[in-house]
């Protein structure tokens, strides 16, 4: 097992922005997640969760979906999902919209996750680690689309998003195997 001391919120390091609501037909904030949102290297179906949002402030012209892990072994945890420039009138995405860019609204697209994927890869914390925790947030952008292409790392997506979010919404799963 690695003993390690749970990070803070990762966000909560970041300049303050607005907050907005996300909610889940599949995700219960600080709930264990469902093996269907599970990485398939850890018995599950790789299946992105659904995710609804409401009450972006004005001036919101884009959103970028999210999911990080701040406790991954790394120093950096680990990116999971990164769904960038979906267009300020969708409010939800489906289950399994991190499949491909296909499944998501015109315009959207993905850029790599850390796997070196462009689509959502599940939960697959090391085997007998700590519960980790996976923050799915929605991001309220100020630009039709962040200065990226699918080629972009986790990183510059983050960096960009530092300068154009105007507010954020979060829900957190949990899983540990």
């Amino acid at each position: 097992s690695l003993d390690r001391p749970v990070s803070p919120n990762p966000y909560d390091l970041l300049p303050p922005v607005g907050s907005f609501t996300v909610t889940s037909a599949d995700l219960s904030d600080g709930a264990a997640m469902d093996l269907r949102f599970v990485h398939d290297s850890t018995a599950g179906a790789n299946v992105s969760p659904q995710l609804s949002w409401s009450g972006a402030p004005e001036g919101t012209r884009s959103f970028c979906v999210t999911c990080f892990d701040p406790d991954a072994p790394t120093p950096s945890g680990f990116w999971h999902w990164l769904a960038v420039n979906i267009p300020a009138e969708v409010t939800s995405l489906d289950a399994g919209a991190g499949a491909d860019d296909d499944q998501l609204p015109d315009g959207a697209f993905h850029v790599r996750n850390d796997f070196g994927n462009r689509r959502y890869d599940g939960c697959a914390p090391p085997p007998g680690d700590q519960v980790h925790r996976y923050f799915f947030v929605v991001h309220a952008v100020d630009v039709d689309a962040l200065p990226v292409d699918g080629s972009a790392s986790p990183a510059v997506v983050s960096f960009n998003l530092a300068f154009h979010t105007l507010a954020r919404a979060i829900v957190v799963g949990t899983f540990a195997h």
